[in-house]
């Protein structure tokens, strides 16, 4: 293959890293008409060179930090929106639902029927405004300092409000999920904040997108638990799911046929 055009496909992928903080490889060679393959051979050259961080399905940017949240809105809408599906089971009329900060958690905020009755506690701006307004919703929101990256408010007055609440569920965003290590997250902060409101629950769930499965970000979250739930999308390997259950995770898997 001409050298130029793959050095000119490597440079298009890093600029979408740039861009997104993470690509996956089914969606590169469907874009630049290629097979998974000539791809993965992109991702390894790059991640040689310390461009990439090479996950399963894909590649995160080297030493990337929490993508900004207004970003990670605009992307992969119909796969938040399946694995939105697969969670919504779990909220029972009745129950105080904390939703974390996380753009497949707003997918989550949004699926939830009009006629069904909770009570959500959020920290995030965004899913706050997406149920204001909502004729089944009680609605409690947590104050403090809003981070730019998190896009939720994390500080110490989000924390000490946080203490005081009890959920029944808690719908978890996180960067990042090992078999060895389970859930993590790459802002300190964040992560202290998403512990607390783990301890605090009854049931934590996290919808996970695939690009998140093998990446090992900075502050560890959650362990792989029984009472942890997981909404993954289907296709991943055999190894990993016999983990999962060995450790007594629940999973629940996102129909692909679901809009």
């Amino acid at each position: 293959m001409n050298e130029h055009f793959v050095s000119e496909r490597q440079a298009l992928i890093l600029s979408q890293l740039r861009q997104s903080g993470r690509v996956l490889a089914q969606n590169l060679a469907e874009s630049f008409g290629v097979s998974e393959d000539t791809i993965r051979r992109d991702l390894r050259d790059m991640a040689g060179r310390g461009e990439c961080q090479r996950v399963y399905g894909g590649a995160l940017l080297a030493e990337s930090t929490t993508v900004p949240l207004k970003t990670r809105m605009a992307e992969d809408a119909d796969r938040k929106g399946r694995l939105a599906a697969a969670v919504l089971p779990l909220l029972e009329p009745g129950l105080v639902v904390f939703i974390d900060a996380g753009s497949t958690n707003l997918a989550i905020a949004r699926a939830i029927p009009a006629d069904l009755k909770l009570t959500v506690v959020t920290n995030t701006p965004a899913i706050a405004a997406e149920l204001t307004g909502r004729a089944g919703i009680e609605l409690v929101l947590i104050g403090g300092k809003v981070d730019p990256l998190v896009g939720a408010a994390i500080d110490a007055m989000a924390l000490r409000q946080l203490e005081l609440m009890r959920p029944d569920l808690c719908v978890l965003g996180v960067c990042g999920i090992t078999l060895s290590s389970g859930l993590s997250a790459d802002v300190f902060e964040d992560a202290v904040f998403k512990r607390l409101a783990c301890s605090a629950s009854e049931q934590v769930v996290a919808a996970i997108t695939t690009e998140k499965l093998g990446h090992k970000a900075a502050f560890h979250v959650h362990d792989l638990s029984p009472s942890l739930c997981l909404a993954l999308e289907r296709g991943i390997e055999q190894t990993t799911a016999d983990v999962l259950a060995a450790h007594g995770v629940n999973i629940r898997f996102a129909d692909t046929h679901a809009a």
